[in-house]
């Protein structure tokens, strides 16, 4: 992979975001935790570890990687000795046959040259009846904005068919209604599909704050660590370690048959056979 400077396109801890991407980032890590109860999981493209803390106090075992040191280096210094992190390609992955359970990539997988690769990696790793959990921005909505230094966006069709040339079942849930979204941002919705087609959209998360504002209004910091989820009763917010505990919004159920066009972003359970 030629070297790519994903530190200006990725979502790091403190930068300033909207309050619906962290909602986001708790419902993606909540809803994998489901998956990785007393497993042996393994996190891909981790990025600056926000979901490290909580994937860590669930999981039997956990190594989170990424392929950028500059970004990992970020989530080291954070947690300091807490987590096991290592540097390494999703396309050819440091771990031994059949001997991982769980193993997932959040917002990522448009990153990878060859996800042909990255499913055969799983394929090898995985135990029979190991899972792949993906975590992506829909390509399906009309106004979709692609990441400039992305290969290839997979939508739920595509994601059914990458998985299942490799032996995996899936299954799809979708997550953040385009319904639910702010008046404000339903009527920017047009203006952003012609920004997309004109290609004046700006391309780094620094670049995107201003028009973040105008969108979503008052940003937020990024936690640099996620808790566990909080009751139906309790407000969203960080602790005194700066641990962020927010809620969990369990996604609904698509069907793989047809391209999703009414949730911002696609989580793909995959199952490989036993």
């Amino acid at each position: 992979m030629a070297k790519t400077d994903f530190v200006s396109v990725t979502e790091l801890s403190g930068d300033e975001v909207s309050a619906e991407q962290v909602q986001r980032l708790c419902s993606r890590y909540y809803w994998a935790g489901e998956y990785c109860q007393g497993k042996e999981v393994v996190e891909v493209a981790c990025g600056s570890g926000q979901g490290a803390g909580y994937l860590q106090n669930i999981a039997g075992t956990l190594c989170s990687g990424d392929y950028s040191n500059d970004i990992l280096s970020i989530a080291c210094k954070h947690y300091c000795n807490r987590i096991d992190f290592q540097q390494f390609d999703a396309q050819q992955m440091p771990f031994a046959e059949k001997s991982k359970d769980v193993i997932m990539l959040f917002e990522a997988i448009y990153y990878i040259p060859d996800a042909n690769r990255f499913v055969g990696e799983c394929a090898r790793v995985l135990r029979p009846g190991g899972k792949v959990l993906i975590a992506t921005a829909n390509k399906d909505l009309y106004d979709f904005n692609p990441s400039p230094h992305s290969f290839r966006y997979y939508g739920v069709l595509e994601l059914k068919d990458l998985f299942e040339k490799h032996g995996f079942e899936t299954e799809f849930f979708g997550d953040t209604p385009v319904g639910d979204v702010s008046v404000r941002q339903r009527i920017l919705r047009p203006i952003k599909k012609l920004a997309v087609s004109l290609k004046i959209m700006p391309k780094t998360t620094g670049g995107k704050k201003w028009l973040k504002r105008i969108v979503f209004g008052d940003l937020v910091k990024m936690p640099a660590e996620l808790g566990p989820p909080i009751g139906p009763n309790e407000a969203p917010g960080a602790d005194e370690k700066g641990v962020y505990m927010g809620r969990y919004v369990e996604p609904k159920r698509i069907p793989g048959t047809r391209a999703d066009r009414e949730h911002k972003v696609i989580f793909c359970a995959a199952t490989l056979g036993t």
